[in-house]
């Protein structure tokens, strides 16, 4: 099986990922991370360089690439990768995948993407966290449609990471 976590930037899908492969001895790939070994480019210079378009391109190629190899495997997407092309469409037509929707409410995205937002190339441009969560809204609005197509969803809210994989564990019995 493989599954596959999806969510806004924020909401725990790589910390969350490397814990349930670690308790399910699945092994454990981050989309962006895999994008970037294969690109030998981080994703601020793939935007920068190359564009968004190719980036959602290779984006893409890459998720079908570890849908078709994987096995036994948890899979975190960017965050908006269920929202380009075909890919929630071939993340649900897939029968050996599950996917789970790990669900931030945008208050606690605005909290948690604050103290961290020097590191995301989306979000550092914006200076108080009220800009901060008025983007987030816009970009969850415009994402929900694709996110709440997942086969679950778990909320991540006050919640430490330990018990969201517990969570998720018994989602999956």
């Amino acid at each position: 099986m493989i599954i596959v976590l999806i969510g806004y930037m924020g909401s725990g899908k790589s910390s969350i990922g490397q814990k349930l492969a670690k308790v399910l001895s699945y092994d454990f790939i981050d989309l962006d991370s895999y994008i970037e070994s294969k690109e030998d480019l981080s994703i601020s210079d793939i935007f920068f360089n190359k564009g968004e378009i190719y980036f959602r391109k290779k984006e893409g190629q890459y998720l079908n690439e570890v849908l078709k190899d994987s096995k036994h495997t948890v899979l975190a997407l960017g965050g908006g990768t269920p929202c380009y092309g075909y890919n929630m469409k071939n993340i649900l037509e897939k029968d050996n995948v599950t996917s789970i929707y790990l669900k931030t409410s945008i208050p606690e995205l605005g909290r948690r993407l604050m103290k961290e937002k020097s590191k995301r190339p989306l979000i550092s441009h914006l200076e108080t966290e009220e800009e901060l969560v008025e983007f987030i809204g816009k970009h969850i609005f415009e994402r929900t449609s694709f996110y709440t197509q997942s086969n679950k969803t778990i909320s991540t809210d006050n919640q430490t990471t330990d018990l969201i994989v517990e969570k998720i564990v018994i989602e999956l019995i």
